[in-house]
């Protein structure tokens, strides 16, 4: 579809009220349908100043390329959803792309991606109350922890008020957990070798005073022959997320396989996956959603 953008800021410049008028009419649908799995397409990343995909620093600056983007997607067959920060929600509501859908609201995008309080992740995005005032379907959360920053325990002490609040609400909320550290030139590293992602599932699986709600949002180790090992880690629900795919079709390829095994545990429900979607090697959009579909 195409994106009428002086139609949407005519919406949010006369009638504000749209977005709620959107949200209370959306058609809302379980979170897991009738195949017992979940694919949702992730556009969280603009808000935390990461718009780059593979060579393109500035892939998703451009908001209505990103919007028609996400409609395509979502209109895939087998999409059951979407994962964003509140001012891309809002403009797909005002859409209409969410009837019928998953929808998830991104909840800490403190963390700037590059700046020196990024490990410091705030709650900056939507609060557990704003996901239950809009009748949104879940929230997601992202936990870096680096031994050597303080301000990955205000995260930490964060998120497990945040699993609170959600289960509070009996809404479902995916955490999302790394073991980082910072290169020499200041740059954060998740680190994706299975001890770390064992650990760092270890942690959050822990985290807040019920884990009746909590999911888990996991990368593939850098070992894939090793997720059954990591995965035995918890009995929480999980999903797998895209992370960053190379640039070539190749790279994207490989990416598939990666997924492709690991969504055979017992514990992996599906994939959370953006930019590797969104932004293919090939330009094709609805064939990448495609192909991720069919993996599960």
């Amino acid at each position: 579809m195409s994106v009428d953008i002086a139609e949407l800021v005519r919406l949010r410049t006369r009638h504000p009220e749209a977005i709620a008028e959107a949200a209370a009419r959306r058609t809302r649908r379980p979170l897991l349908g009738d195949t017992d799995r979940l694919m949702i397409v992730a556009a969280d990343h603009p808000a935390r100043g990461a718009l780059g995909v593979g060579g393109n620093p500035k892939a998703m600056a451009n908001r209505a390329d990103l919007l028609e983007r996400l409609c395509l997607a979502l209109s895939r067959p087998g999409v059951d959803g979407v994962l964003a920060t509140a001012d891309i929600l809002d403009d797909l509501l005002l859409l209409g792309a969410l009837d019928g859908k998953v929808v998830m609201g991104s909840m800490n995008r403190g963390g700037l991606q590059g700046a020196s309080f990024e490990l410091d992740d705030r709650f900056t995005g939507h609060r557990a109350e704003d996901i239950e005032r809009l009748g949104f379907d879940a929230g997601k959360l992202l936990l870096r922890i680096d031994y050597d920053d303080p301000g990955s325990l205000t995260t930490m002490e964060s998120t497990a008020r945040a699993i609170d609040d959600m289960a509070a609400r009996r809404l479902p909320v995916f955490v999302e957990p790394f073991i980082s550290s910072r290169t020499a030139e200041g740059k954060v590293r998740n680190d994706l070798s299975a001890e770390a992602v064992t650990r760092s599932i270890a942690i959050a699986s822990g985290l807040g005073g019920s884990s009746a709600y909590t999911w888990l949002k996991v990368p593939v180790t850098e070992n894939p022959d090793d997720m059954a090992e990591v995965m035995a880690t918890s009995t929480l629900p999980a999903v797998l997320l895209g992370g960053e795919v190379g640039g070539s079709m190749e790279e994207q390829a490989g990416a598939y396989e990666k997924w492709r095994g690991a969504l055979q545990l017992p514990t992996v429900r599906g994939l959370v996956v953006g930019r590797s979607l969104l932004y293919p090697a090939d330009g094709d959009v609805a064939a990448a959603v495609d192909t991720a579909v069919g993996l599960l």
